[in-house]
């Protein structure tokens, strides 16, 4: 127990950090919106980078742990919120994918990899009262950036390259808003992931099978090119498997998307995995609005069904830092079972004392932060299966 206490001493340093850094009102970065239409507008985003403030657990007594983390959180978010940083966000061009620099990951050596992973990174960037998007001149966030993208790419790099472009993703302040407020940040945000993929298929994948893979807004913005490119059945059959977890995946959306092949075990391909975790208690939360259904698969049992998966099944949950090392695993952590009314996956062996929400965006027992984090082993274990079953074929 006492281990899973510094988890939640972790995430508490950043959702304060990125609390004081939400702000009421944005510019729009600038640069184009994308050609293709962007997807519908999706529901709430939280950071996997939560977990990256790995030496957090403060030694002091509670009073000093508070007041340590307020001194650094105002230091992070007083650089972060700069009038220069948020200036720049707000003129400046779309990034040219042509330059390495503008590439968080960019690995086009070891062509005798399987696969190539094309990852798109979670919300680090808190917002401003004139940015809503992030600043690619902003060193500090892409530096987080590189820091929240570590935390997941060993689930994905075992045997494949890995790709992942910066972005001017929306800051979290935009999740304050009316969902339709939202799309002209997002529209920003997907047309430079829009561009660095296409940039990729032209002069890096060469015909290679392709992982998509993202978590929370890095989701959102991997279901918008499914929307938008993957109706091509040349691309389609190039596809993997997309991992898209940590947002909603709707009826009306497959629906109207028939490339939108929702994942039916564990080894089928060209589908799109997905859940949201979230206690046995929760009805509402910005991804899973009340009234509202998404799909989802369970990564412990891999059912769409509510049959529980116990947490016998749960090969590691694994808590990762910045530099992308795991600095801490607790196998059968948690089992997991779907729930049939809202298709959120319930995770009923841990309690929010232990896992808080970590931002305010959130409720307590929305474990929206930990999606990869509690079920990392079978992830892991799940990406190579695909590519596998994929190679085969």
């Amino acid at each position: 127990m006492k281990r899973q206490k510094k988890h939640s001493i972790s995430y508490f340093l950043l959702a304060l950090l990125l609390s004081l850094s939400l702000a009421a009102g944005c510019s729009p970065a600038g640069g184009n919106a994308p050609s293709a239409p962007a997807a519908e507008t999706a529901a709430a985003e939280g950071s996997s980078a939560a977990a990256a403030e790995e030496s957090a657990a403060a030694e002091g007594s509670a009073t000093a742990d508070t007041a340590e983390a307020e001194s650094d959180a105002e230091a992070e978010v007083s650089g972060a919120e700069g009038d220069t940083a948020a200036e720049a966000a707000a003129a400046e061009a779309a990034p040219d994918y042509s330059d390495a620099a503008n590439w968080a990951y960019l690995e086009t050596e070891n062509t005798a990899k399987t696969a190539d992973v094309f990852f798109i990174c979670p919300s680090v960037y808190g917002g401003s009262d004139d940015a809503c998007n992030m600043s690619l001149s902003d060193a500090d966030t892409k530096e987080s950036f590189v820091g929240a993208i570590n935390m997941e790419k060993g689930i994905y790099d075992t045997d494949s390259r890995f790709f992942a472009p910066y972005y001017r993703q929306i800051g979290l302040n935009v999740y304050d808003m009316p969902e339709a407020d939202r799309e002209p940040y997002l529209e920003t945000a997907y047309a430079d992931v829009r561009d660095a993929f296409l940039y990729y298929m032209d002069n890096y994948n060469e015909g290679r099978p392709i992982v998509l893979a993202g978590f929370s807004q890095g989701a959102d913005m991997c279901l918008r090119l499914m929307k938008d490119l993957f109706d091509d059945e040349a691309l389609a059959d190039q596809l993997v498997a997309c991992y898209a977890i940590g947002w909603r995946i709707t009826e009306e959306d497959v629906a109207e998307y028939p490339q939108l092949k929702m994942a039916a075990g564990e080894s089928d391909t060209g589908v799109i995995v997905s859940f949201n975790s979230e206690a046995e208690d929760i009805t509402d939360s910005l991804m899973i609005p009340e009234g509202t259904k998404t799909y989802a698969i369970n990564p412990l049992n891999w059912k769409t069904d509510s049959t529980p998966a116990d947490k016998s099944q749960n090969l590691g949950a694994c808590f990762t830092d910045y530099s992308g090392e795991i600095t801490s695993e607790i196998p059968e952590l948690t089992g997991a079972y779907i729930d049939e009314t809202r298709g959120a996956l319930k995770v009923p062996d841990v309690s929010p004392e232990d896992y808080p929400a970590g931002l305010s965006i959130f409720t307590d027992g929305v474990y929206h932060l930990y999606d990869y984090q509690f079920f990392y082993r079978n992830l892991q274990d799940n990406v190579q299966t695909r590519i596998l079953t994929f190679t085969m074929k």
